[in-house]
């Protein structure tokens, strides 16, 4: 995997990088060794909507950079070491709910997919499904807050941001099975 490493227009001190995937080009906004924001697609400026206004306003220490082993994390996931992405820190913002909820979505194993109810159940309140998902849909940190490992109580996929294709393919990666293109 090759990276082109840039840095974003918006967000001060931080660095991006797009590599080329199974998947398609996958672009990650680090600062500080943290993914502020990921996901297939080679535009940065599709990410950085997701990312809270209080980290977009932040100032971030440019030598502390770290983007290679969160890139060498995703070559890993890709060479099937599945749990590499585990390692990776992440860095998001919101209220306590949501922020609890995408803890929760790190402790999901791969290739072991649970449904909203189960999600909302883990995340302490299995009446709070909407929440639940909403907190899958404000997820800036795809792949690494592993979102696509949510999936609907009939074992239909639900939604995926980059596309229920790339989510199949994931969860198929995960659970041993061969990817279809």
């Amino acid at each position: 995997m090759s990276a082109t490493l840039s840095p974003p227009a918006v967000l001060r001190g931080a660095t991006t990088a797009t590599v080329d995937t199974p998947d398609g080009p996958f672009t990650v906004i680090e600062a500080e060794g943290a993914v502020l924001s990921s996901g297939w697609t080679s535009l940065p400026e599709e990410l950085t909507g997701q990312i809270h206004p209080s980290l977009l306003a932040a100032r971030f220490d440019p030598a502390a950079s770290a983007m290679r082993p969160v890139l060498d994390a995703v070559a890993r996931y890709y060479d099937g070491d599945v749990d590499a992405i585990t390692a990776v820190r992440v860095r998001q913002a919101s209220g306590p709910f949501r922020a609890h909820a995408w803890d929760v979505l790190r402790t999901i194993a791969p290739g072991a997919p649970v449904t909203y109810l189960e999600y909302a159940a883990r995340a302490g309140n299995p009446a709070a499904v909407r929440a639940a998902a909403g907190a899958c849909a404000k997820n800036a940190a795809a792949l690494f807050v592993p979102c696509h490992r949510v999936i609907r109580t009939d074992g239909s996929l639900g939604g995926f941001r980059w596309g229920l294709p790339v989510k199949q393919r994931l969860l198929d990666r995960e659970a041993g099975r061969t990817p279809v293109a």
